[in-house]
């Protein structure tokens, strides 16, 4: 993380310690709501398909942070934060058509913003640090 300190930044990043409480909040309200789809599918309430977006997000979300600070790569580390965002809306999108299941869809409105926005970052200090 010593790295990301070193890196010229626009100067309209937020401070490192914005990132901790903001994720901090998000993991909150993705534990719930992936939960709630992760649970309904398993007691069958869902198909086992609506699965693939959210797992993907996860796994492209668990990743990000040992490519951009493990392998310091910005390249990489902005691939995975557009596929973070992309796996975000698929799940978004998927799972709206189930109306008893649209509130997974709205609770994770901040975490595609927060997304979107550590996107329009990361491939800005990628081209920064180029």
């Amino acid at each position: 993380m010593q790295q990301y300190a070193t890196y010229i930044k626009p100067e309209w990043a937020p401070p490192a310690e914005l990132f901790s409480p903001v994720w901090t909040v998000l993991y909150i309200l993705i534990a719930i709501s992936f939960g709630a789809v992760f649970l309904a599918v398993a007691r069958k309430r869902l198909p086992t398909r609506i699965l693939w977006p959210f797992v993907l997000n996860l796994f492209f979300n668990i990743i990000f942070t040992p490519i951009q600070f493990g392998l310091q790569s910005n390249l990489l580390a902005s691939i995975d934060v557009i596929l973070v965002v992309a796996t975000l809306v698929w799940a978004m999108i998927s799972i709206w058509q189930y109306s008893g299941f649209r509130w997974v869809a709205i609770v994770n409105i901040p975490y595609l913003l927060w997304g979107s926005f550590a996107t329009v970052l990361q491939l800005t200090i990628t081209f920064l640090n180029w």
